[in-house]
């Protein structure tokens, strides 16, 4: 069984309207893929797609297949909840639940999908996910504290956390610090680093610094113009993006000559 994701002639539909059109690619396992492009050209919405997010909007809908381990997640007999636990997903705003202590969201998933545990194994998933986000030794001393009296790079970390406690296989983060400071950036950046040695790991951004820190591999987004749908103009390794991209508009984009 293929630990890539492999997206095959996707389509992504709000309603009538094509949002995004013809997206092929294959997402290596263990490494992260960063998403760039301008914004509104479909960079997010390709991303919901890979955990089923996306139909969760009323009208939405993809045509083509996106495999994950080897299974196509949008077979009429998949289950998307099953799909979610497999896929974990970040958000660009952190979105820790606010009337849950520390602990209690960090444990909220595995919960959610009815892992009966007792005291001890809550305990150990609670401190292994934190450390696994670089986050236990700043709250080991107050887990029954509200998570939302963090700071806003400890809640993003937080948010990290609760995505791995589900064990998923593949993590998705939607601008994980765009809301976030430069130290705060710095820290889920080295966390992101580190991560991809256990997870799949596909990341939208805007700061194309970033892309280039973080990622093994690009794709560049783009779309014609205002109510066209957004393509896959170029996807490489991250290197071979950054300093000698095949398509002029990847040039111009990174170069900021344009978007």
């Amino acid at each position: 069984m293929s630990d890539q994701i492999i997206v095959r002639d996707l389509d992504i539909y709000y309603g009538d309207f094509l949002a995004v059109q013809n997206i092929n690619m294959v997402i290596e396992p263990r490494a992260v893929t960063a998403l760039i492009g301008p914004s509104g050209c479909g960079k997010s919405t390709f991303l919901r797609t890979i955990n089923r997010m996306h139909e969760v909007i009323p009208g939405a809908r993809v045509d083509g297949s996106v495999e994950v381990q080897g299974q196509n997640i949008y077979d009429k007999h998949v289950d998307p909840v099953s799909v979610r636990r497999k896929v974990g997903m970040v958000f660009q705003k952190p979105n820790p639940f606010p009337t849950m202590s520390i602990y209690d969201n960090v444990i909220a998933g595995a919960k959610l999908n009815n892992r009966k545990m007792n005291k001890s194994d809550a305990d150990d998933l609670v401190q292994a996910s934190l450390e696994g986000a670089n986050l236990w030794k700043e709250v080991k001393d107050r887990l029954h504290k509200p998570g939302s009296g963090l700071s806003g790079g400890q809640q993003q970390r937080l948010c990290i956390a609760r995505a791995v406690a589900v064990q998923p296989d593949v993590l998705l983060m939607d601008e994980p610090c765009s809301a976030l400071d430069p130290i705060s950036t710095l820290a889920i950046e080295d966390l992101i680093t580190v991560l991809k040695d256990l997870y799949t790991i596909v990341i939208v951004t805007h700061n194309m610094q970033q892309a280039s820190r973080v990622s093994d591999m690009t794709g560049f987004f783009n779309l014609e113009g205002p109510g066209k749908p957004g393509t896959l103009v170029e996807y490489d390794e991250t290197q071979t993006i950054f300093h000698n991209p095949r398509e002029r508009a990847t040039e111009d984009y990174i170069t900021g000559r344009f978007g």
